[in-house]
């Protein structure tokens, strides 16, 4: 992935400064698609008042953005690969200004959904790629390790303090300001991105997979739709798709998802542990951000302050993780990240925190402390031991769980608490606070699980034996690369 073939390209390494230029940049990208979506998170009251929406309807509104995201993220990258990371680049960002401009302007609920697809879009060519990007830029693994730990940082700040962001944006201007706010920063990102970031291409880019990119957007689009509606058919529909993916992507040589990937303990471990860590982020705060609303009555700026306890402790800890990994490894991170999830989740679960104010804000700052060490031990472990040429994939591959969480951890959330909350649940009283209080309690104990499930996946996939199974799949994956290029060399005139 380092090495350019094109003469025109420059294939020297940049100057530190210029090295940390292009990190800023890349992350300014990163900053911008992951603030969106949880900033939006405090306006879903407001736009359901606005746009007259279902709860069905609120979930479609994130889970839109990051089902498009998460279904072409791989597509994304490995056409960056193949025509320049920069050209895409700067298209993915023109096309994210373009949909938070129209985002901005939705008369409707429909015409709102339909627009975070055209961002969702953008969006996909921005995250890989970027980390594609970085990869090339910071040759010396170390250097790459502490860049990725300050990626990986950016995601978990981004995340956390978007509630916070967002509102104070619909408390002063309205929902519709949170998609202005992205204008400035893409164009200026933009501009940058033009003038200091290089372009880059594969020596040896992937073939393109159309058959793997449709099963893998009917799996997820159709698995989404199953839990939101409710539709066993589309249930069944992603069954089919996923045994598609299963069967056909093995047999080609050049997949969409390389299976041979998941042999490696750490990639397969981080996969899982993006997948819930972000289920629980997507669910916590979708459940939040209606009960301090709908429920308590907060405003929305009121709302986001009340969640600045989790912001605080995710800004603080998630650069301290990044670190943590760079000088310790991912393990003593991904331990104390799934302890702090399960623990802030429980407090809802089973001893009811929403009913207290001082309880409430602990579950804040142990989920934030939780989620914000998480992160940079995401990527650097789905990166760590690959092939260069591999892991562009393999980031790819981290952030398309990471989407994939989030969008099932939103549609279970709100299946779960439609199905538990009757009609005139909402509203601020004795009744209507225990109704949400009960309705809400299952999602907290999956929740609760899925915290569970990164502090298991992290012991089993960072020891010495998940190391050794990494060593042993980049071996394999670099010798098998070695001789498909020898091949291709061999068959041209």
């Amino acid at each position: 992935m380092a090495e350019l073939t094109s003469p025109q390209l420059n294939t020297a390494p940049l100057p530190r400064r210029r090295q940390l230029l292009v990190l800023g940049i890349c992350c300014l990208s990163l900053l911008i698609v992951s603030l969106d979506n949880t900033a939006l998170n405090v306006a879903l009251p407001s736009i359901q008042r606005d746009l007259d929406a279902s709860v069905s309807g609120l979930q479609w509104v994130i889970d839109a953005y990051t089902l498009v995201l998460a279904s072409l993220l791989m597509l994304s990258g490995s056409t960056a690969d193949r025509i320049g990371r920069r050209r895409v680049f700067t298209t993915g960002l023109v096309l994210f200004v373009l949909g938070s401009l129209l985002c901005s302007l939705a008369p409707t609920l429909e015409t709102l959904v339909a627009f975070r697809m055209v961002q969702a879009v953008g969006g996909s060519m921005l995250n890989p790629v970027a980390m594609s990007i970085i990869t090339n830029t910071f040759t010396d693994p170390a250097a790459r390790a502490r860049a990725i730990g300050v990626w990986g940082a950016v995601v978990g700040v981004s995340m956390a303090t978007g509630p916070l962001v967002g509102g104070l944006l619909v408390g002063s201007v309205g929902w519709r300001a949170i998609f202005w706010v992205n204008l400035p920063i893409g164009l200026t990102a933009l501009v940058l991105t033009l003038r200091y970031v290089p372009e880059s291409r594969a020596p040896r880019p992937r073939r393109v997979d159309p058959v793997g990119q449709v099963l893998v957007t009917a799996l997820l689009g159709s698995l989404t739709y199953a839990i939101i509606e409710s539709s066993p058919l589309f249930a069944g529909v992603a069954a089919v798709a996923l045994a598609g993916i299963l069967l056909y992507e093995p047999r080609r040589r050049e997949p969409l998802i390389d299976l041979r990937f998941f042999r490696s303990a750490p990639f397969s471990g981080a996969t899982v542990i993006a997948v819930c860590a972000f289920a629980a982020l997507g669910g916590f705060l979708f459940l939040n951000t209606l009960y301090l609303q709908d429920v308590r009555g907060l405003s929305a700026l009121h709302a986001g302050l009340y969640m600045l306890p989790m912001a605080a402790m995710t800004f603080v800890f998630a650069p301290l993780s990044g670190r943590l990994v760079g000088s310790r490894g991912p393990r003593p991170s991904l331990l104390l990240a799934g302890s702090a999830m399960a623990a802030g989740a429980l407090l809802f679960a089973a001893f009811h925190a929403e009913t207290g104010t001082p309880l409430l804000f602990t579950g804040y700052v142990v989920f934030g402390i939780g989620f914000g060490l998480v992160n940079a031990p995401i990527t650097n472990t789905a990166v760590a031991g690959m092939p260069r040429a591999q892991a562009g994939v393999a980031a790819a591959v981290a952030s398309t769980s990471r989407q994939i969480g989030q969008t099932l951890g939103v549609a279970v959330a709100g299946a779960v608490l439609s199905a538990g909350l009757g009609p005139g649940a909402y509203g601020k009283t004795a009744d209507a606070t225990a109704g949400f209080v009960a309705a809400s309690k299952p999602v907290y104990w999956i929740i609760t699980g899925c915290g569970l499930c990164v502090l298991l996946a992290g012991a089993l996939t960072s020891g010495a034996w998940a190391r050794r199974t990494a060593e042993r799949t980049a071996e394999r994956l670099a010798a098998e690369g070695d001789g498909a290029q020898a091949a291709a060399r061999a068959s041209s005139p």
